[in-house]
Formats: C-alpha cells, structure tokens, sequence
C-alpha cells in the first residue's frame, strides 16, 4: 500500500527558537549512566510491591496504588523491568517480567480489560519485548494472539482501527485517536512473525488515515477524529483529554512525534518522516525555556502544569526521527540539541528522590486535566519512556517496538 497523504498541505514552521536549540548540553556517557542508576534504584525500591500487581497509571500524592492487570497501562512497568534486564542482565528483573506472562497470558483469555486498540502497549512491551529478549516461544504465541484481536477492531470503510468501546455502539464506532500510533507497531511485528501481511495492510491503512486526518495544516494534532464506519467519510476531530477541540493537547502531539517514525521504520515511506518533522518542529517552537511543556500546547508559559511525561514521549521518538535523517538534515543538529536538553531538563528537575516516599521516576505530569486524574503526579508510561530514552541515549537500542 502507498501512502497517499500529500504532507505538502501540512504547515512546516521550521525551528523558530534557533539560538535556544543552538545551545550545547554537557551530557555524555557518564552522565547518562549515572542517570540510569537512578533508575534502577527506584525500581529496586518497587519489585517486591510489584511483583505480582502492577502500579496504577498515575500516582496519588506521589505514591502509585497497587493493582490488579485490569488497566491499558500496566505493561509499562512490565517494559521497566525487560529495560532494567537488558542494560543489567541481572536475572531478579527478567524473573518478575517473566512472572507477567501468566497474567497477561490469562488477560487475553478471559477478555479482561481488552476492549481497546491499547493492546499495542500491552503485549508489545509485556511479550514481544519478552520474545526479542529471550526468544521465549509462549511470549511470542501470546502477542500474536493479541494482534489477532486488535485485528477486529479495523473498520474496513473507514480504513481505521477503533480505538476503544463497544464494536456495535455508533456512539464509538468510527473513533480513532493519535494514542494508535504506538499500538501499530504490533501488528507491524506480526506480519514479520508469521508472513501474514493483513496485519502489516491493517496497520498501514490505519496510519494513512491518521496522517490524513489527525494531522492539522499547522502540523498540530486532533487529539482524536471520527469517520462515518458505514461509508469511510470523515467527519470531524475533538479532544478527549486536550484543553480545547481547537488546541493541541501535549501528549497526543508527543504520541505523533513517537508513533509516525516507528511506521516508517516498517513501512520505509519517506513521508511519514518529512510529516514528523513539521510535528516536531510545532512541538518545539511551543516549550518553555526548560523544553519540558505543558499540558496543552496552547500554553508556553504561566502557572498550568507541566507534562513531564509527554516531554519523555516526545524524547523517545526525536530520538527515533534522528536515527532515520541523514547527517546533511538542516534540523538534525537542533534536533540532537533539543534531545541534550531534554533529558538534562528531566534529569535535573523533574526525577523524583532516591531516598523519597515517592514510587514513581518522573514528577510533574498530567494524566488528564479535564477529569482531574494524575494531575502533578507521576504517570506510569512518563516513567517508561524515560528509561526508553536513557537506553537510547546508551547504547545502540533494538526496538521492542
């Protein structure tokens, strides 16, 4: 399948705050190192409360209940420990992941929980991670079973994959959102699996449609977009979790910065980076001057909260848009630079204490704002993806994605 979005019609702004993304970070190996330890400390500090539940998606006064594998986050602490493993070998961290399976395993089977496209997040980083790690065959059968069920989420009229709801409500029919983006990849992995290309057709077919329609002319993002799943038209984009239908919510931009290069690292289709690029560069030129931003990027500065965990998001895929641009890209050396700051921004001011009560990485981010969940707390993929980022930062990282 060709992608046949024209990303001409999508605005690019260019870099326009060029002498803050000129600015040289003093991070190196060292530093990055000593920021994983960090890491690992904390997560040492949560194994033996999460070893057999989960921590919830957002901390409450900086502390994550405990829970059952009922929510669409829990493999990110899942993805913590396959993390911690791979830069430690150490076995205590593969044996609780491992000790996941089960659960997982038995989620999909009883239908627990699964009635939405986030089973991308789940079985990519609980089993396809598990796979690529240590060839575990049950990992393996059990992510594919996965992709087979997010399979039945595809609307074929509408070319999209249903985000979350009742198959047979039209009050959810027809919905897609950005946060799909990152649930693609799965199906990506299957087709390699098993040499099936519906489930590579189904994922790009999905992504087209997010270009086409999630992806405004400024190159901010819909939070979320309805097609009529009867006919394929398209009829109009909202917020679920931004400030406005008109803003631009923080994560959901992040979601697009991450989620288009990992299609193109499947797909090969050049335009799916040049439309990352206008993404990334409207999400720049809205940070403030520590380029962690705000919940929603209508705002760049004043008393909202920051989004640390969006900041964590949008880190992991500028460093996966690096990786794909040639060393003559115009943007590249901004771009690295805003990597630099990035990481020292969340490294320096937003980590929690080793030696706090807090359970959680990151301080700072927003689950969502409008509900007045996890607002100023900690939220489980912020954490994640921050690890993600300090293993890319290390080493020469192989996508669990």
């Amino acid at each position: 399948m060709k992608f046949k979005t024209n990303t001409q019609s999508v605005l690019d702004e260019g870099i326009r705050l060029k002498d803050r993304y000129q600015k040289q970070s003093t991070i190196n190996r060292a530093y990055v190192d000593q920021a994983i330890h960090h890491v690992l400390q904390k997560i040492d500090q949560n194994l033996e409360t999460f070893t057999d539940r989960f921590p919830d998606s957002s901390s409450q006064g900086g502390v994550y209940p405990s829970i059952e594998n009922n929510e669409w986050t829990t493999s990110f602490w899942t993805g913590m420990l396959w993390l911690a493993y791979e830069v430690t070998g150490d076995q205590k961290y593969r044996s609780v992941a491992e000790g996941h399976l089960t659960s997982f395993k038995q989620r999909l089977k009883n239908r627990i929980a699964v009635n939405h496209h986030d089973l991308g997040f789940l079985y990519t980083l609980s089993c396809v991670s598990a796979y690529k790690l240590t060839g575990n065959e049950e990992a393996k059968n059990v992510a594919i079973e996965a992709a087979d069920l997010l399979m039945t989420r595809f609307h074929e009229k509408a070319g999209i994959i249903q985000a979350w709801g009742d198959l047979t409500d039209p009050s959810q029919r027809g919905r897609m959102i950005i946060d799909c983006n990152m649930n693609l990849p799965l199906l990506y992995w299957a087709t390699e699996e098993t040499g099936d290309q519906k489930y590579k057709s189904v994922a790009e077919s999905h992504i087209q449609q997010a270009a086409r329609y999630l992806v405004r002319e400024d190159a901010s993002t819909h939070h979320t977009y309805y097609m009529d799943p009867e006919s394929g038209k398209p009829l109009y984009g909202d917020t679920h979790q931004g400030y406005a239908d008109d803003s631009c919510w923080a994560r959901g931009q992040a979601w697009g910065i991450y989620g288009f290069p990992l299609s193109y690292a499947y797909t090969k289709d050049w335009n799916l980076i040049t439309l990352t690029k206008k993404l990334t560069n409207y999400y720049l030129n809205r940070l403030p001057k520590d380029y962690i931003c705000y919940w929603d990027l209508i705002f760049t500065d004043g008393n909202e909260e920051r989004d640390s965990s969006s900041a964590a998001i949008a880190l992991c895929g500028l460093l996966e848009l690096v990786k794909h641009l040639p060393l003559t890209d115009e943007e590249r050396p901004y771009y690295e630079n805003a990597i630099n700051n990035t990481t020292e921004s969340l490294v320096e001011h937003y980590t929690t204490d080793v030696n706090s009560n807090e359970n959680g990485l990151l301080r700072h981010a927003v689950y969502y704002k409008g509900g007045n969940r996890g607002v100023d707390e900690s939220c489980i993929w912020g954490d994640y993806y921050y690890f993600e980022a300090l293993v890319r930062l290390s080493k020469d990282w192989n996508l669990y994605w």
